[in-house]
Order: structure tokens, then C-alpha cells, then sequence
């Protein structure tokens, strides 16, 4: 009988190797390295995003452009300045004439450092940008009804 044991063999090493407890260590290494990868926290850059009723989720992008409550410019979550946006903005450009660009910018931050970002995105090939902002609920004062079709 192929992989069982024979009478004749009850006296014999076993030479087979149970995987059953190989499996059942690996699954449990599994999950441990799962749970505590959900744990670990990649550097984040700080930023509190301005709110906006009509805001949309995030467009896919190529790239992204944080700028800092202190005037920090980060591109794709590493700090540079803003020749270098231009210069990398430019390659990616270059690489892909469809790029997009989202724009993050802290609430506090001066208004004319977002500006010359938009400017340098502009300038340097993104097909289109966006800016980044987070969704709330619509103010009811602010928010005029919509006319029906039917009204006179």
C-alpha cells in the first residue's frame, strides 16, 4: 500500500514528514504578522484639510503635493521645494502627458504658497489637478433649494 503502513512495516521508522503542524504554525505567523502590520503607522504629514460641502472622493492622481501649515511643500510625502516640484513635475509630465496632481494644503496655510504650487503644476504639464479637501455636511442656511421643473 502506497503511504500506509503494512503489516510487515510495524516495526519500521516512520520516514514521512506531517505537514499538518508545519501549516498550522505558518497560518498562525499569518495572522500575528496581519494584525501587527495594521498596527504599525507609516510617517504622516500633518495636515488639516479645509472642509467643503461639495466635496467629491479623490480623483486617482500620479502625484501628490502637500503643502504644510508652515509653508512646507512635500512631494509624494517627501520634502522639497518648489524647483524641484517644477523639476519633477516636468519628468512626470514628460513620462506620462496625462498626469494628474492633487493638491493638499493645510486650512492655516498662506493663501499665495497655494497658488504659486498650482502655478508650478500648471506650467510644467499636469493635465489637470485637483485640490484636496475634506467632506461635510451641507449648512442648511447656506443652501438654497433646488427649483423643480414644474414651478412657474
Amino acid at each position: 500500500m502506497l503511504g500506509g503502513l503494512d503489516d510487515e512495516d510495524e516495526g519500521s521508522v516512520i520516514a514521512e514528514i506531517n505537514m499538518i503542524p508545519f501549516i498550522d504554525i505558518s497560518l498562525v505567523l499569518l495572522i500575528i504578522f496581519l494584525v501587527t502590520s495594521s498596527i504599525i503607522v507609516r510617517e504622516t504629514i500633518e495636515v488639516q484639510l479645509p472642509q467643503a460641502a461639495s466635496g467629491a472622493e479623490a480623483a486617482p492622481s500620479t502625484v501628490g503635493i502637500t503643502v504644510t501649515k508652515d509653508g512646507a511643500i512635500y512631494w509624494n510625502g517627501e520634502r522639497t521645494s518648489t524647483p524641484e516640484v517644477a523639476k519633477e513635475m516636468r519628468k512626470e509630465a514628460d513620462a506620462d502627458p496625462k498626469v494628474r496632481a492633487i493638491i493638499s494644503a493645510d486650512r492655516d496655510v498662506d493663501y499665495g504658497i497655494v497658488i504659486d504650487v498650482i502655478d508650478i503644476v500648471k506650467q510644467n504639464g499636469a493635465s489637470a489637478f485637483a485640490l484636496n479637501v475634506e467632506k461635510r455636511a451641507p449648512d442648511p442656511e447656506t443652501t438654497q433649494p433646488t427649483p423643480s421643473k414644474d414651478a412657474p
